[in-house]
């Protein structure tokens, strides 16, 4: 298999749910977003089949998983395993990078968001 590479200034941003604006891009088995995240922006708990990992580029994200509430500033990388409940508020700008494994293929469109579906419960 020849070499991925991914350029983000190629791929459209999008918003999932209020102040988090990613642009997705895929691998053979992994799903990459590339996170602008506004001050205050809560990300609801969910939770989804796919190991996450969060790296913080820049800002601070506070983050509860599995009930233990965690700050997640630049340079920092978090961890979620697979199915566990977890949630995120920015408490500065943020930009972030997730890696998902396996691929999200909500996150390839057509399929319906986990996070959007939070939002509604919460709501």
């Amino acid at each position: 298999m020849a070499e991925l590479i991914i350029d983000w200034n190629t791929i459209e941003a999008r918003t999932v749910i209020p102040g988090f604006s990613g642009k997705a891009a895929h691998s053979t088995t992994m799903t990459f977003v590339n996170w602008e995240i506004a001050a205050g922006a809560v990300l609801p708990e969910h939770s989804h089949p796919h190991e996450q990992v969060i790296h913080v580029h820049s800002g601070a994200l506070e983050t509860t998983v599995g009930g233990v509430t965690t700050v997640l500033e630049a340079g920092m990388v978090g961890v979620v395993p697979p199915n566990v409940p977890h949630s995120g508020r920015a408490l500065t700008d943020c930009r972030v990078l997730d890696v998902f494994n396996p691929i999200r293929e909500d996150y390839r469109g057509g399929a319906p968001s986990v996070l959007q579906g939070a939002m509604e419960r919460r709501e």
